[in-house]
C-alpha cells in the first residue's frame, strides 16, 4: 500500500510499504477513506520529536471503512464507518475507567522507554514516535488499529467525511482545552494559535457560555476566521498583546487562557523568542515556550491556563514564581478523546456545527510530502489538509 513515511527532519516521502495485518484479536483493519496532516505532524516534520525512525508511517487523524476484524472483536464488523481517535484506549486499565484515555496503561508497546522519559508512560500513538509506541500512522491507504473493540467511533448515515473526520482529534482537542478552562458566563477566555486547533477551541469557548473569545495570532486569513466565529482577533505583530488584552478586560487579564500552539512559538520580535531560538539552535532548550510565558504574565490571578498544545522535552525562564503566586492552576495534556465523541458526535447531527468549516485544502495522498511544506509555511491560505488516499 501507499502511505506517507518519515525519512528525517523536512523529509516525508509518498513509500510503498506492506499492508497491515491482524496481530491481536482486538485488532481491526481499516480502509482510510481520509485522512489529515495536524499540527502536531509538523513538529514531526520539523524534527523536535525523539525517537522517530526512517520510514515511520505518519498521521493521526483519520477514519475509513472497517475491512477485517479479530476474533474477538465483537463491536465492530466489515462494512462499518469510523472514525480513529489519535489516542489509543484499551478501556479496561484504571486511567480508561476513570475517562482519562490518552495515558492509558496498557497501549503503549514501548512502554519501558516512555517511563525513562516521563517517569510513567503515556498511551499508545498513532503515527507519533516510538516514544509513543511506535504505532504506523493513518497517512496510508490502511491501518491496523488496536483495541478496536473500544477506540473507534461508529459513524451514523447521513454525515460526510469531512463532517466528522476531525472527531479524531483536533475537535476533541479544542472543546478539552475549553472544558478544562471551567468556563463561567462572566470569563474572557484568550486563545494563543488561531489553527486548526485554535479554531475548536474558540467555537468551544462560545459554545460553552464565554462572555468574550480573543483570539492572539498573525496570519491574517486565521485571524479573520477566528473573526468570523466571534471571536476578537490581536495580530501581535502589529499591536502589543499585553496592552490590548489589559484594554479588552479593564485592566484584570483574561480569567482563562488557552495555549493552542506549543513548543514551536514563533514569536520573533521579543527578548525571550531570541533567547529560545538561540538556545534551540545550540541544543540547550528543545521547546519555545514563549506562549506559555506569556500566559501565565497577563492571566488574571485565581486564573487558569489549559495548554492543549504540544511539549516534547525541556523549557527555560518559566515564570513559575508568578504563576504560584497568582495562583493560577494549569490544565493540560493530550486529549482524552473517547470522553467527548459521543457528546460532539450529537452536536454535528443536531446541526450546532460544522467541523468541515476548517478545511481549506483536498490533495490525494501522493502530494502529502508538498501538503506539508504548504501546511508548515501557512502558504495558500493554508489552515487545515485534508488528503484521500
Amino acid at each position: 500500500m501507499r502511505a506517507l513515511c518519515w525519512h528525517g527532519k523536512k523529509d516525508v516521502r509518498v513509500d510503498n510499504v506492506p499492508d497491515p495485518t491482524i496481530e491481536h484479536p482486538r485488532d481491526a483493519i481499516i480502509k482510510v477513506s481520509s485522512c489529515a496532516i495536524c499540527g502536531s505532524d509538523l513538529h514531526l516534520f520539523d524534527g523536535f520529536m525523539p525517537s522517530m525512525k526512517s520510514g515511520d508511517i505518519l498521521g493521526h487523524e483519520f477514519m475509513g471503512e472497517v475491512m477485517e476484524v479479530g476474533a474477538e472483536n465483537k463491536r465492530l464488523k466489515v462494512g462499518d464507518r469510523v472514525v480513529v481517535p489519535f489516542t489509543i484506549a484499551c478501556g479496561e486499565c484504571d486511567q480508561c475507567r476513570r475517562g482519562y484515555f490518552s495515558v492509558c496503561e496498557r497501549s503503549n508497546r514501548n512502554k519501558e522507554m516512555a517511563d525513562k522519559v516521563f517517569g510513567h508512560s503515556t498511551a499508545g500513538l498513532f503515527g507519533y514516535s516510538h516514544l509513543t509506541g511506535g504505532y504506523p500512522g493513518g497517512q496510508a491507504e490502511y491501518v491496523r488499529v488496536p483495541f478496536a473493540d473500544f477506540t473507534p467511533v461508529k459513524i451514523p448515515d447521513g454525515l460526510t467525511d469531512e463532517q466528522v473526520l476531525f472527531l479524531g482529534d483536533i475537535f476533541p482537542t479544542g472543546w478539552q482545552a475549553a472544558v478544562q478552562c471551567d468556563i463561567e458566563p462572566t470569563d474572557t477566555v484568550a486563545i494563543w494559535g488561531a489553527g486548526p486547533v485554535g479554531q475548536f477551541a474558540i467555537r468551544s469557548a462560545i459554545l460553552l457560555g464565554a462572555k468574550q473569545v480573543i483570539c492572539i495570532d498573525r496570519v491574517p486569513e486565521r485571524l479573520e476566521m477566528a473573526r468570523g466565529a466571534g471571536a476578537i482577533p490581536i495580530n501581535f505583530d502589529d499591536e502589543s498583546v499585553l496592552d490590548r488584552l489589559k484594554e479588552l478586560t479593564q485592566g484584570k487579564g483574561p480569567e482563562k487562557c488557552i495555549d493552542a500552539v506549543g513548543m514551536e512559538s514563533h514569536a520573533t520580535r521579543s527578548f525571550d523568542a531570541i533567547y529560545d531560538r538561540a538556545k534551540q539552535a545550540v541544543m540547550l532548550e528543545t521547546d519555545r515556550p514563549h506562549v506559555l510565558r506569556e500566559m501565565i504574565y497577563v492571566c488574571r490571578p485565581a486564573g487558569i491556563l489549559s495548554i492543549p498544545g504540544v511539549y516534547g522535552g525541556l523549557i527555560d525562564k518559566i515564570p513559575f514564581g508568578a504563576a504560584m503566586n497568582k495562583g493560577l492552576t494549569f490544565r493540560m495534556g493530550q486529549t482524552h478523546v473517547n470522553r467527548w465523541t459521543d457528546d460532539l458526535l450529537r452536536r454535528i447531527v443536531e446541526g450546532q456545527i460544522d467541523p468541515s468549516f476548517v478545511i481549506t485544502h483536498t490533495v490525494p495522498l501522493e502530494k502529502g510530502p508538498d501538503m506539508y511544506k504548504v501546511f508548515r509555511d501557512k502558504e495558500d491560505s493554508c489552515i487545515k489538509v485534508v488528503l484521500k488516499p
